[in-house]
């Protein structure tokens, strides 16, 4: 099955919206009339709403990094996905590694916001991955599986069309290693199987999953031109346009 391809830009906590406006401006004409791949731009809360008007009539998508489960209530510092909507935002992250190891998320509370952001509209780009001791130990297939297993917690095969998987190994964050290109593969394929095993073999075909983790110029063609993988979520190359735009056009 076709899949088309999602490159997206996490921006972490980097950029003001002037700073985000100045790299729209200049990254839009280098992915002018790209249309191999979809595109998303994921910025801090502040410029969201810069990001998502000067995103407008282009080829470009914009979403938030975190969204909160509850439609509304005293969660001071939180995002409901009426807020995300009304700014004009489509996508949301969920469950990026650095929200559970920094913010306690649990499989339990990604899974509340895959249910929400699922009931609002909100594509959501659900973030999975293991520690490197997990994976010398050999628990990569163990604790995969379980974060799925979580996150997809009541989720129905009918409804799962809309979400995006990213496969991010925490030891390859930020860190400057990658995983190879076979071990991204693996790693993709125990995702796909798992997903088969939770809502069949459509879902599992149709369902988007990215590779993220150190992803830059350099290694972008050979992670991407993987069948297997279907995108890439990018965190330090994604911040300068020309670096964006290179992996964009691998």
């Amino acid at each position: 099955m076709s899949r088309k391809a999602l490159i997206a830009a996490n921006w972490k906590m980097y950029k003001t919206p002037a700073e985000a406006k100045a790299f729209i401006d200049a990254f839009l004409p280098l992915v002018a009339g790209h249309t191999r791949d979809e595109i998303a731009l994921f910025p801090s809360v502040t410029s969201l709403a810069t990001v998502v008007t000067a995103v407008a009539g282009s080829n470009v998508i914009a979403g938030l990094q975190n969204m909160h489960f509850a439609e509304e209530g005293a969660y001071t510092g939180e995002t409901s996905a009426a807020m995300l909507k009304a700014v004009g935002a489509t996508h949301t992250l969920i469950g990026h590694s650095e929200r559970r190891q920094y913010f306690n998320e649990t499989d339990e509370v990604v899974n509340k916001k895959l249910h929400t952001a699922l009931k609002h509209g909100i594509i959501p780009v659900l973030c999975i991955g293991e520690h490197l001791a997990d994976r010398e130990a050999g628990h990569t297939s163990a604790v995969l599986c379980t974060q799925l297993r979580g996150a997809f917690a009541g989720i129905a095969a009918e409804a799962a069309a809309p979400i995006v998987i990213a496969y991010e190994p925490v030891w390859a964050i930020g860190t400057g290693k990658t995983a190879t290109p076979a071990m991204a593969v693996e790693a993709h394929q125990i995702v796909r199987a798992e997903i088969t095993e939770l809502l069949g073999s459509n879902v599992a075909d149709a369902i988007r999953i990215l590779y993220g983790g150190s992803v830059k110029p350099e290694n972008a063609c050979e992670l991407l031109c993987e069948a297997e993988i279907d995108g890439a979520l990018v965190g330090g190359a994604s911040l300068k346009p020309d670096s964006f735009s290179a992996i964009v056009k691998y």
